[in-house]
């Protein structure tokens, strides 16, 4: 069999052969962006994932010929703007990944286009400042700072000047920063700590993310609370920059590279020390999972953090498959509308946190796998937003039409666009709230 329809070998994962100096040939890209958007075009297989399909197929049919000779190769940053890379087509959609001897990696031809774009030109302002999250945190959560911020943030007039100076869509809404980021209201000492030579049955070791240390921290602070019921001890890594991705996603792979040796020296040891590394967000827990093992392939740490790294719920169902999780759960939840975000969609690990609310009594998941358009920093830009709420459209209807108590997704970005999806579009009935925040609940815990 030559497909992967007809074909029982799992799809592989080819290195990013980033280091190359042909992977910067931009002549060498345009041929390859040829040979697999003609491919694309001939299966359009792929076309309800995100605007990158139809703008690649709309180029194609406005054509001079209707075939991808009729499209000019200026046009093909147009097909490589609309991509997030959500890996949602190499994982779960195309045909013609590998071993298909067609070699198809959409994915990563788009993270090529982006990289060499990124080297030839740079960024803007506004995406540099956008993906420059640990240092925006850090500046926005000053105290007084914060305030003014979340002001901002809120207020209409500002927002228009936001959109017409930096290109923040005025109609997103933006996450709040934290008063006290988590970092400063838990420290690596604080919890169940692991004593040296203790015998334990699991340790975690939390790597916080830019997010949740100073967006929303409290859904840190539910995870320390979970583990602790659970009697796993856990420490806070001591310290950590950001994962990674948002600078992936603008193609600036040195810095990548940067952010990965600043996060990789303080995790490999944690890693090699018997500790399963939990990270509250899916992007992050995917860069250190998936992303970064492909980007540098012979780096052994990065090899050990990527083994030891774990979706919190992941690790929730084997700590209970060995028995030693507690199901002692004292509030029913109701009504779930459960979002799986494309990042929790291609680890391959199944729907584990919709098993694990589904363990609490009386409660009823409506469970929505599709992406909701916000996608990193693509849903915030003025020239996407309106884009980014089309694509979402669905999932905000199917999420509310079983009109829930909560509305959750293990994405929290994810989460925030679709409560204003909703708002915007019928009566928001239950109240947004963080996976791991509704197990906390359902235990009891404060």
């Amino acid at each position: 069999m030559t497909t992967r329809e007809g074909s029982l070998e799992a799809p592989t994962r080819h290195p990013l052969d980033w280091r190359n100096p042909a992977f910067y040939d931009e002549e060498a890209l345009h041929k390859e962006m040829e040979r697999v958007f003609d491919i694309c075009h001939g299966c359009r297989r792929c076309i309800s994932l995100c605007q990158s399909f139809p703008t690649l197929f709309d180029l194609v049919d406005e054509g001079k010929t209707g075939e991808m000779d009729g499209v000019e190769k200026k046009d093909y940053v147009k097909v490589v703007d609309q991509c997030y890379l959500c890996d949602v087509c190499y994982m779960t959609k195309c045909p013609y990944v590998p071993p298909h001897p067609w070699n198809l990696d959409f994915p990563h031809l788009m993270l090529r286009a982006k990289a060499v774009k990124f080297r030839k030109e740079g960024a803007i302002f506004r995406d540099r400042l956008l993906t420059s999250t640990d240092r925006l945190g850090r500046l926005a959560t000053i105290p007084v700072v914060v305030q003014t911020v979340n002001w901002a943030n809120r207020t209409p007039a500002t927002r228009s000047v936001m959109e017409k100076v930096l290109g923040v869509a005025k109609e997103a809404a933006l996450p709040p920063y934290a008063p006290t980021p988590f970092r400063k209201g838990i420290a690596p000492s604080m919890g169940w700590p692991v004593r040296d030579g203790e015998r334990t049955p699991g340790k975690v070791a939390i790597f916080a993310t830019c997010y949740v240390n100073y967006n929303e921290p409290g859904i840190g602070r539910d995870l320390t609370r979970i583990l602790e019921h659970n009697e796993i001890p856990y420490v806070i890594a001591e310290q950590e920059a950001c994962c990674g991705m948002p600078k992936l996603e603008l193609g600036d792979l040195e810095t990548v590279e940067k952010l990965k040796e600043a996060n990789v020296a303080q995790l490999a040891p944690l890693a090699r020390a018997g500790y399963a590394i939990l990270t509250p967000v899916p992007s992050c827990t995917l860069m250190f999972k998936q992303e970064l093992p492909l980007i540098f392939p012979g780096d052994a740490d990065v090899k050990a953090v990527a083994e030891a790294m774990f979706d919190p719920f992941e690790y929730l169902v084997l700590r209970d498959k060995d028995g030693l999780l507690r199901r002692d759960f004292k509030r029913p939840l109701g009504k779930v509308s459960y979002h799986i975000p494309c990042h929790s969609r291609v680890q391959n690990v199944g729907q584990k946190t919709r098993e694990v609310l589904e363990w609490v009594p009386q409660t009823e998941v409506n469970t929505v796998e599709r992406c909701a358009g916000h996608d990193g920093t693509y849903g915030v830009k003025r020239e996407f937003y309106a884009q980014s709420m089309k694509i979402g459209k669905p999932v905000f209807r199917r999420m509310a039409e079983t009109e829930p108590d909560f509305v959750s997704s293990d994405c929290p970005i994810a989460g925030r666009r679709i409560t204003q999806g909703i708002e915007q579009d019928a009566t928001m009935r239950g109240r947004k709230e963080h996976p791991l925040t509704l197990v906390r609940m359902a235990y009891g815990l404060e």
